[in-house]
């Protein structure tokens, strides 16, 4: 647990110092039609709007404090319609929109701390020649690698390819860099069932603790399988190049295509992760059950000698109580043959209630 704790320490650490090369929220990047590129981080974007309209192709990335607020600030600024920001921000549940000379994609920036897992909106808006992506700022290192390469992802852009070329091979770069950033967290989840599963092995482990722990478990893969699913079907809708501005590209659409898959297998794995802890549900069922009916054998047998017990205890009670009558006048004389019919009756009794029990098969022949 304390190498975990340092881990988890480290990877803060990290995360800081990523954060800190790129402390502005705006970051623009574009290759011109001759192959040069430009790179630049700014407090607001009217520097490079210029730049963005004689680029053959650009990445603009905004990083927000408040992505319900200044998402659709951000994206007016840049010329994107208040009809697609309206349809893809708020409580609207769309995760693509396609208004031909403008579309836009919602996918999910998972986020897991201790086992709390969220999905936080990641909003992709394509027009013409660069696409742009908003995000909150609380998103660790969602994009930071990215925009440290992003003029050498530009680069490897073909110069001679069309518009929608450039722009279809951008687009899958920023959407497979989410994607593993997204993928990075599943091992956070299954380093967590691994300890779980230390706990369900520990018998003196409290039932109360296990409880809410497995539901946490099931709950964050769920959230998680959740949101992969909505990757999956964003680029369902993008496999078939149906939008005007990005590519139908056979080869293209077929990498595409290969993103789905990668997170697919994902999604297996997630699945696999569920059923694991399914089963250790039931390992943990069977082991209750195996307790309780160890107590119910042994509740069995006490009640069995308790019913032997009160057997032999109410016939010579009975018969000192018949005896007891006055009429008949019992006296001092009578006390050896009477004291020797109270055993002799006890020990009968004893013996022919355990027999008849036992015949019965009321006695557990096992305690455990």
């Amino acid at each position: 647990m304390k190498e975990l704790e340092n881990n988890k320490t480290n990877q803060k650490t990290v995360d800081s110092s990523e954060l800190e090369a790129f402390p502005k929220h705006w970051f623009c990047a574009a290759a011109s039609p001759s192959g040069s590129t430009f790179k630049e981080d700014a407090e607001s974007p009217t520097g490079f709007l210029d730049r963005l309209g004689r680029s053959a192709v650009a990445w603009v990335d905004y990083r927000t404090d408040d992505f319900d607020k200044e998402a659709p600030i951000a994206a007016a600024k840049l010329g994107f319609s208040d009809m697609l920001i309206s349809s893809l921000t708020g409580d609207s549940r769309l995760t693509y929109q396609d208004f031909d000379t403008e579309m836009g994609l919602k996918l999910p920036s998972i986020q897991v701390r201790h086992l709390e897992v969220q999905a936080h909106p990641l909003l992709m808006l394509l027009r013409k020649n660069f696409v742009l992506t908003i995000h909150p700022v609380m998103v660790d290192r969602r994009f930071t690698r990215l925009r440290r390469y992003a003029d050498t992802v530009l680069r490897k852009i073909p110069v001679d390819a069309c518009p929608e070329d450039k722009l279809t091979l951008l687009l899958m770069r920023i959407i497979d860099e989410n994607n593993d950033r997204n993928f990075e967290h599943l091992r956070e989840i299954e380093e967590r069932g691994d300890e779980l599963n230390e706990d369900l092995m520990d018998p003196a482990t409290p039932r109360s603790k296990l409880g809410p722990e497995i539901y946490r478990m099931k709950h964050a893969l769920i959230t998680y399988l959740n949101a992969l699913w909505e990757s999956v079907n964003v680029l369902h809708a993008l496999r078939y190049g149906d939008a005007e501005v990005i590519t139908n590209d056979p080869n293209l659409l077929e990498k595409m295509g290969i993103l789905a898959e990668d997170i697919n297998r994902h999604i297996g794995l997630a699945e696999h992760l569920s059923e694991v802890l399914a089963s250790g549900l039931e390992v943990l069922q069977s082991i209750y059950n195996n307790q309780l009916q160890a107590l119910n054998n042994r509740l069995a047998l006490v009640m069995t000698y308790l019913t032997i017990a009160g057997t032999a205890v109410l016939v010579p009670n009975t018969l000192a109580t018949i005896f007891s009558n006055p009429a008949f006048e019992m006296g001092p004389g009578d006390r050896l043959w009477y004291s020797v019919l109270l055993v002799v009756s006890t020990v009968v009794c004893t013996l022919l209630v355990y027999w008849w029990v036992k015949a019965q098969g009321w006695i557990p022949k096992k305690m455990d």
